[in-house]
C-alpha cells in the first residue's frame, strides 16, 4: 500500500528525539495536490524508474540515454503531478480496475508457478524490490490514469473517414513500395517482463514454448500479444505493421519472407529473449491498397491530436486544483498565472467568515460536482 495516500500530509515527519531537541526532517514534501503530496523521495523514485525505461528504449547506448534524459530531467516534477490528478479524477469518475488488477495479480502467480501466498509475496519483494502492497497500488494507478486518459482524452479524438481517404489521396507517393512486404504481428518473451520480473534461461525458453504451442494451436495471436508479450506493441496485439525486404534483421527477414499469411515462427532468440513473429498480411510492390495503409495514416493523424489534447486536458485539472509547489522546484506544466507559491502553515494568518459565506462557499463546492462522465472508448475513431 502506498503510504502517502494513507498518511496524507502527514508524510513531513518531525522527530524530537535528539539530545540537542532539534526536529530531523524524514521526508520532504516538495509539492501539495489537492489532498496528496508529492515527496522529494517519489522524485528520487521517478528518476531511477526513467533510467530504467531509457536503456531499455535505447538499447542501452549511452549517447541515447544522455540526450534523452537531458531532454526529460525537467519533467519529473511535472510527470509526478500528472500522475496524482489522474489518478484523483478517477476517483471522482467512480472508476475502479480493482478486478483487473486482481486478476493481472492472479495470471502473473499462475504465470511463474508459484501457489504458496507467501511465497509469491516473497518473490515479488525479491525481483521489484517492494513489498507486495506497493506493486500492487502502482499497478492500480497506471490503470486508473489510462483508463482517466481513454474517457477523456482519447475517445474525444475522433478522426473523420473522409480525412483518412483525403490523406491517403494526397499522398500516395508515400505509399508506394517497390520490393515486397509483409505486415507482422510480434510477441516478445523478455529476459525482464513487462511487470519487472527477471526471468532465469530456463523460464524464459518454457514460456516462450508455452505461449508458441498456444499460437500453433489455433489460439488468437493478437490475445496471446497482449496477455504475454513484454513488447511495447502488446496493448495493439503485437502489430509491427509492414515492413519490406531489406527493413528486418536477415535471420528475421529469412523467417517470414516466403511464408504464407498466417504463418508462426517458432521462437527466435534475440539480445533480449525470445521472439515469436505471425506473418499477418503479404503485399505486393507498388501502390499499397487503402486497407492495407489505414491504419499507419490512422496513427499518424492521432498522434498529432493527442499530445496537444492531453496537455489540455491536464491544464484544465491543474487550473481546478489546489496546487502548492515548493521553493527550488519547477513544474514545468504550471498553468500561467495560476498561484501555486509554498505556503507554509506556521505563517498563515486566521481569518473569519460568516455563516452567509459559508453556506455560499459549500453550495458552490456541491456544483462542482455535477459533472456528466464521458464515453469509455480509448482508441481513435473514424467516423463514416
Amino acid at each position: 500500500m502506498n503510504m502517502r495516500f494513507s498518511l496524507g500530509y502527514a508524510l513531513l515527519l518531525l522527530v524530537s528525539a535528539l539530545p540537542a531537541g532539534e526536529p530531523v526532517v524524514l521526508e520532504q514534501i516538495v509539492a501539495k495536490v489537492n489532498a496528496d503530496i508529492i515527496t522529494l523521495g517519489d522524485l528520487d523514485e521517478s528518476r531511477k524508474m526513467m533510467a530504467q525505461e531509457l536503456a531499455t528504449q535505447c538499447r542501452n547506448d549511452k549517447a541515447c540515454i544522455a540526450e534523452q534524459t537531458e531532454k526529460r530531467k525537467n519533467d519529473v516534477l511535472r510527470d509526478q503531478i500528472d500522475q496524482t490528478l489522474l489518478v484523483q479524477k478517477a476517483k471522482d469518475l467512480s472508476i475502479s480496475v480493482d478486478s483487473q488488477v486482481s486478476k493481472q495479480m492472479a495470471d502473473m502467480q499462475v504465470k511463474v508457478g508459484i501457489k504458496d501466498p507467501e511465497e509469491f509475496r516473497q518473490f515479488i519483494q525479491t525481483q521489484t524490490g517492494m513489498p507486495i502492497e506497493d506493486y500492487r497500488e502502482k499497478m492500480k494507478q497506471g490503470m486508473l490514469q489510462q483508463e482517466v486518459i481513454g474517457q477523456e482524452v482519447s475517445s474525444k479524438i475522433i478522426i473523420p473517414r473522409s480525412e483518412v481517404e483525403k490523406f491517403y489521396e494526397e499522398h500516395k507517393s508515400e505509399f508506394y513500395r517497390d520490393k515486397e512486404s509483409v505486415g507482422l504481428q510480434e510477441i516478445l518473451i523478455g529476459k525482464k517482463s513487462k511487470d519487472g520480473l527477471e526471468r532465469t534461461d530456463a523460464e524464459l525458453k518454457a514460456k516462450a514454448d508455452e505461449v508458441y504451442a498456444k499460437a500453433k494451436g489455433g489460439a488468437k495471436f493478437n490475445e496471446l500479444a497482449v496477455e504475454n508479450s513484454d513488447a511495447m506493441s502488446a496493448p495493439e496485439g503485437g502489430n509491427l505493421g509492414y515492413l519490406a525486404k531489406g527493413e528486418l534483421n536477415p535471420e528475421i527477414e529469412k523467417a517470414v519472407f516466403g511464408e504464407a499469411k498466417g504463418f508462426v515462427t517458432a521462437p527466435i532468440q534475440v539480445p533480449n529473449g525470445f521472439l515469436i513473429l505471425r506473418v499477418a498480411d503479404k503485399v505486393s510492390p507498388g501502390l499499397q491498397p487503402l486497407p492495407v495503409v489505414e491504419n499507419e495514416i490512422m496513427n499518424r493523424l492521432f498522434g498529432p491530436r493527442f499530445q496537444p489534447a492531453i496537455r489540455t486536458y491536464l491544464t484544465k485539472l491543474r487550473t481546478d486544483a489546489f496546487l502548492e509547489i515548493r521553493e527550488g522546484f519547477h513544474d514545468s506544466g504550471e498553468v500561467p498565472g495560476k498561484d501555486t507559491s509554498w505556503k507554509d502553515p506556521a505563517e498563515l494568518k486566521p481569518e473569519t467568515i460568516s455563516k452567509e459565506e459559508v453556506a455560499q462557499q459549500t453550495r458552490r463546492k456541491r456544483l462542482l460536482w455535477v459533472i456528466p462522465i464521458p464515453g469509455t472508448t480509448t482508441a481513435p475513431k473514424s467516423s463514416n
